[in-house]
């Protein structure tokens, strides 16, 4: 998948119509526009004072977007170079204070944290199982708060097993894209 985007706006918040610009690069897909404000739609009420952590933050645009929209902070996980290092220039120039990026591998980087998370937001390469694996720790982890909600973005036909505490919200889907939103319910 070869995407070539140039910017991409910031749909509300202090930041609404502000522009992270992106790099091209073959493993760069940032979540359009339309399914962002669909997203963010779902979490108005609770991504103001959200600690989030963003898996594979690639462009920063669910980060960002985050931020825009009050939360407290966001730690952004992406182990390409280039990638954070647009990604920082981005935050630079936008004064975002309150995003930690880190150069990491998001499978070893999950295991060695004991961090509760309000908001995850999964949106992998499409490629290979790595979105499972990603499930699994952070279920084996127990990474996210009670109440707490995952994001999930795969491709249409992808296959994935859930944990059972894991209570599906809302959903939706694209031509190409399933995109769901999950709470984290302890108890269940």
């Amino acid at each position: 998948m070869n995407i070539n985007i140039k910017n991409i706006r910031i749909i509300s918040g202090i930041l609404k119509g502000q522009i992270i610009k992106t790099i091209k690069n073959n493993n760069l897909k940032p979540t359009t526009n339309r399914i962002k404000e669909t997203l963010f739609n779902w979490l108005t009420y609770k991504i103001k004072h959200a600690e989030c952590l963003d898996c594979f933050s690639g462009s920063g645009a669910l980060s960002i977007e985050s931020i825009s929209r009050y939360a407290k902070n966001v730690t952004a996980l992406e182990k390409n170079k280039k990638i954070i290092y647009n990604l920082k220039k981005n935050i630079l120039r936008l004064k975002i204070k309150n995003i930690n990026v880190i150069n990491t591998n998001t499978l070893f980087w999950l295991k060695k944290t004991s961090y509760k998370y309000d908001i995850i937001f999964l949106d992998p390469p499409y490629d290979g199982n790595i979105l499972q694996k990603t499930i699994n720790l952070i279920k084996n982890y127990n990474l996210i708060k009670n109440e707490g909600y995952i994001y999930i973005e795969t491709k249409r036909n992808k296959k994935i097993q859930y944990p059972k505490q894991w209570i599906l919200y809302k959903k939706k889907k694209t031509h190409n894209i399933n995109y769901r939103l999950y709470i984290f319910k302890k108890s269940y």
